[in-house]
């Protein structure tokens, strides 16, 4: 059992973990199996980001029929693979943002202890893939799951909550405490999963989403001064009138509707 105090203090005795990395390992089991068992499904493939020493990794391969993990540290890797070998389980010594996902046409289910430093980035680019997702289940910072669910008018909310909101159903499970891990981080940590809500129209997000990061540009800018660069003023005073926005509106009053309204009105 990877997932306890004495093996991880063992390993990392010897391996240190890497501050670039942002590396805390799980050693409470109860909460790491509790993750997978609800992450994952006996029919289908999960793809892991970041197993680290591999506590939820080994809980991933009890629930899912087989396990891609993705691992950008070599002594990690290296020690992964000489603690878990099993068929079922493929492991990349592999930046995930570089990963090419097309390789990946089967329904899949995604679970990962996401480091820290870079959650943003990688769920972007989960969200923005092809891939053909079931469930996505990740341990975040809490604020960043703040973030996930957060409405309109909130500090939390920006373009993230709203691709989020767009493509799936949020939930958080549980919020995790970080004495649950070594070394302990400084926060509190979440898991959230994302359930899909629609058919994916690629073409119809690229463009959405791209609006609703140039209305988030400059946070605290008026929406209108986020626009300006985009459209020409004729084009602006269109989209106030026809969405009913007031003239000093900032981007993170506006909700999930009205950036759908706004899409329509310019394409």
């Amino acid at each position: 059992m990877i997932a306890n105090i004495s093996y991880v203090k063992e390993v990392m005795g010897e391996l240190k973990a890497k501050k670039k990395y942002g590396q805390n390992f799980l050693i409470d089991f109860n909460i790491v199996d509790k993750i997978a068992k609800g992450a994952c499904d006996k029919e289908l493939k999960t793809i892991e980001i970041g197993p680290g020493l591999g506590s939820l990794t080994e809980r991933l391969l009890e629930y899912s029929k087989d396990v891609d993990a993705y691992e950008i540290d070599i002594d990690m890797y290296e020690r992964l693979k000489e603690n878990l070998k099993d068929e079922r389980l493929t492991l990349y010594h592999e930046d995930f943002l570089e990963t090419d996902l097309s390789k990946y046409q089967e329904k899949i289910n995604i679970c990962a202890n996401l480091p820290y430093y870079v959650t943003t980035p990688i769920l972007f680019k989960i969200f923005e893939s092809e891939l053909d997702i079931k469930k996505i289940t990740v341990m975040v910072q809490k604020e960043v799951a703040d973030r996930l669910k957060a409405k309109a008018g909130s500090e939390d909310y920006g373009a993230l909550s709203i691709e989020v909101q767009y493509l799936y159903d949020v939930k958080v499970e549980m919020n995790v405490p970080s004495s649950v891990f070594y070394p302990a981080p400084k926060v509190e940590s979440s898991v959230i999963s994302f359930t899909p809500i629609r058919e994916r129209d690629r073409e119809f997000e690229e463009e959405f989403f791209k609006l609703v990061k140039n209305c988030f540009r400059m946070r605290r800018k008026t929406l209108h001064n986020n626009l300006k660069d985009l459209y020409d003023e004729e084009m602006i005073k269109r989209i106030y009138g026809e969405c009913g926005f007031k003239e000093n509106i900032r981007a993170q009053q506006l909700s999930l509707d009205d950036f759908i309204n706004m899409y329509k009105v310019i394409y």
